[in-house]
């Protein structure tokens, strides 16, 4: 059941953010006074490709799985939406269905703002303009660092790449050790691999390593960082 308040740790992961906190105060609060809430269980479909753009979303709580549908049929997982990221407004600017499909992971919670008065707030808030090609260009960074690491990196430095993410993202330090962090996005490996662009056997292979070195634990709950100097390590070693 939606529920048209977001709570307190909801606000504050879309308060901030680092790019929503940027943004002036009377912006923010525009697109937080048009925005409404829909919450969503595990699995669940937010979005589905080829479905006409109407809303700019942000995620929340939890996380948003962005995937496609490979020739096979088996579902490709792109990458995680964290709290706090905005997304879903190139269709709307192009006026293009969307491109991917958008699945709740883990209980989630989205900020929606309808594409019409997303577009009402363009018109009264140029500052939108400037902010939105700040967002896009650092999606492009982004986008072309992953593909130079797929070509460039051996997968345990792009692994340990991808737990550093993690840890920012998702890391909640471990009460009976403060140097350990969890990570409490649960991720098969399966999923995993696919983030990594290799084999779940090849992914598995590598986390042992790890795990032999002291450098992450693997537990049915999710994987702990136990060194994160050490995987700061593998990629800088890796990297040059």
């Amino acid at each position: 059941m939606d529920d048209p308040i977001l709570n307190i740790e909801e606000r504050e992961a879309i308060n901030s953010g680092r790019w929503f906190s940027s943004l002036s105060p009377s912006l923010r609060h525009d697109i937080l006074r048009c925005a409404y809430v829909k919450r969503y269980k595990d699995g669940e479909l937010i979005a589905a490709r080829g479905d006409p753009p109407e809303s700019w979303i942000a995620c929340a709580k939890g996380a948003v799985r962005v995937s496609s549908t490979s020739i096979s049929g088996k579902q490709i997982t792109l990458t995680y939406v964290e709290p706090g990221i905005w997304f879903g407004d190139v269709a709307i600017f192009d006026g293009d269905r969307r491109t991917h499909d958008a699945f709740a992971h883990g209980d989630s919670t989205i900020l929606c703002v309808a594409k019409a008065d997303f577009k009402k707030i363009l018109a009264t808030h140029v500052e939108l303009y400037e902010a939105m090609l700040r967002l896009h260009a650092r999606r492009i960074r982004q986008l072309f660092g992953l593909v130079e690491d797929l070509n460039t990196l051996p997968l345990r430095a792009r692994l340990a790449k991808q737990l550093v993410h993690l840890g920012r993202s998702y890391g909640v330090p471990n009460l009976s050790n403060n140097s350990e962090m969890r990570i409490s996005l649960q991720l098969a490996q399966e999923e995993l691999a696919q983030l990594l662009g290799a084999s779940r056997q090849r992914v598995n292979q590598e986390l042992k390593a790890m795990e032999r070195e002291e450098v992450i634990r693997i537990e049915p709950s999710g994987l702990m960082i136990r060194d994160h100097a050490a995987l700061m390590r593998i990629i800088e070693t890796d990297n040059t």
